[in-house]
């Protein structure tokens, strides 16, 4: 199952795509600023069978501003795609996309690099190899 991955930020939505086995994540180049028509496409183009959205949460699991702007973007998004959009907890992610980043030399965008661990931590929980809570 190809699945497209979002990372929300007011700026920028970091966006990841898994390959059509749903194993591996590969960062996509960002959409700054977010808007719901040129995801909407994105998510056809690629052939995306579902569209995984990260979910602020504070270090204590709880929701914030941030969380709620979130899901006012997942909801104007789920009208404009025709497959399902599901949250994944994306703490840590920015962190994990820096480090990336600074080991790696990637050339993606640190968005698209939050995306692409998000959307790891979705696959291998989907196949049962790694933790992560759905939100």
């Amino acid at each position: 199952m190809r699945v497209l991955a979002i990372d929300y930020g007011a700026a920028t939505a970091g966006c990841a795509l898994s390959d059509p086995s749903g194993t591996l994540a590969t960062p996509l180049e960002a959409i700054s600023p977010p808007d719901i028509d040129r995801l909407a496409a994105l998510c056809r183009e690629k052939g995306a069978e579902l569209v995984v959205v990260g979910l602020p949460r504070t270090l204590a699991g709880e929701e914030g501003s941030q969380a709620e702007e979130t899901r006012a973007f997942i909801e104007s998004l789920s009208a404009a795609v025709e497959v399902p959009v599901e949250t994944w907890d994306e703490r840590f992610t920015t962190r994990m996309a820096n480090a990336t980043r600074r080991e790696t030399g990637a050339r993606a965008d640190e968005d698209s690099i939050a995306a692409a661990h998000l959307l790891e931590g979705y696959l291998h929980s989907r196949h049962g190899s790694g933790p992560g809570p759905r939100t």
